[in-house]
């Protein structure tokens, strides 16, 4: 299992252009890729112009897959002049917690 925890933040007063963007693509992720186990899209409490995406996939080819993937691409155009910075991109090994 991988895991990645992504942040992305929006210009402000992009918000809503940024949010429907991200939301398309959790879309897309669910329909077209079957490895990928967890695809969250959250939103911060204090400054709504910061996203993470909570993403588990099953293999270091599904992750491949979807870095090349053409929604991941068009999510790239469909950010132009919304981003605020750069994705922030983590890779974490899971150790513990609990799953209800």
């Amino acid at each position: 299992m991988i895991t990645i925890i992504a942040k992305l933040q929006s210009r402000e007063g992009k918000e809503s252009e940024m949010l429907a963007a991200l939301e398309k693509m959790v879309a897309a992720v669910s329909t077209n890729e079957p490895e990928v186990s967890k695809y969250e899209l959250h939103q911060d409490l204090e400054n709504p112009t910061i996203f993470y995406f909570y993403e588990q996939y099953d293999n270091d080819e599904a992750l491949k897959s979807h870095g090349v993937s053409e929604h991941m691409k068009q999510l790239g155009t469909d950010l132009k002049g919304v981003a605020g910075a750069r994705p922030e991109i983590t890779r974490v090994t899971w150790i513990a917690g609990i799953d209800r």
